[in-house]
């Protein structure tokens, strides 16, 4: 489940949901908008959003939503139907983007296009779970889970398309090549990053803050099957540091943000909010 409000939240009270979803024949992710009332209640609860087709199953919904350059971001995964990610006739395997009542914007890559979902803004994903808007420039990030390895930090562009299952840079479970075992492709994006053994990446965001000026500009996400948060530094807009913090808390880091205050804030398998502030 994914959960955001947009920037003009104390004016017009919209938090938005993203969940899966039961429907005959199997689940969807949907987007619902809501008000907090009184008593921590949710009120003027609307529909905003339905992925097509229902699949069944229950694994990779992908499910980040982020508001960013006036818009609304939903990823969503391959549901484990890999040909999904490249077909545009569906929404899996996808990044999404709408306006903020669920309406496509008129410029969004695909529009007017018969075989193809409007609301698409890049393709070839299988389950991206972070979702991260640069400080200054608004260029979008995502991070996704390869299969065995190769999960991969992404700069998002419209249009474009990043390969799953054409090319990987993990493995099957079992050891076996993904297809033909390629790892590039004419055509196909590369990632910024990738983790040889993977990490499991979940929740992206960039520090921009004052609290933890050694960290600014970095990108940090969370891993949950290594057990940290992970910190990627840039230089001339290539990664040329990782550090992996943590490590010796043992947390499923599923979440990662910036607060209002300047801190970092970490949402944890244990049922924990976790708040990183300076030392002093």
């Amino acid at each position: 489940m994914g959960l955001h409000h947009r920037s003009d939240y104390r004016t017009n009270g919209w938090i938005y949901i993203a969940y899966s979803l039961d429907r005959s024949g199997g689940t969807t992710t949907v987007i619902d908008r809501a008000r907090l009332a009184a008593g921590n209640r949710l009120t003027s609860i609307e529909r905003v959003f339905e992925a097509k087709p229902v699949v069944s199953g229950s694994e990779h919904y992908g499910g980040r939503l982020l508001f960013a350059n006036g818009f609304l971001y939903l990823t969503l995964g391959d549901r484990n139907t890999r040909d999904m990610a490249q077909y545009l006739g569906d929404h899996h395997g996808k990044i999404l983007r709408f306006r903020d009542d669920g309406s496509v914007p008129a410029d969004n890559p695909f529009v007017g296009r018969d075989d193809a979902m409007p609301e698409i803004w890049s393709i070839g994903h299988r389950n991206p779970q972070g979702l991260a808007a640069q400080p200054g420039s608004g260029q979008l990030w995502a991070n996704e889970h390869g299969p065995l390895a190769g999960d991969e930090v992404n700069i998002i562009r419209a249009g474009a398309n990043y390969g799953w299952p054409l090319i990987t840079w993990g493995r099957e479970y079992y050891g076996a090549l993904v297809g033909k075992g390629l790892t590039r492709m004419e055509g196909l994006e590369q990632p910024a990053h990738y983790w040889v053994p993977g990490i499991a990446p979940s929740g992206l965001a960039f520090y921009s803050g004052d609290r933890l000026p050694a960290w600014r500009g970095n990108l940090f996400s969370g891993a949950m099957s290594r057990r940290h948060l992970n910190r990627l530094v840039f230089d001339n807009g290539r990664v040329v540091k990782e550090e992996r913090l943590l490590l010796d808390r043992n947390w499923r880091v599923r979440c990662v943000v910036q607060g209002p205050d300047g801190n970092l804030y970490l949402g944890v398998d244990d049922g924990m909010v976790i708040r990183i502030r300076p030392a002093s």
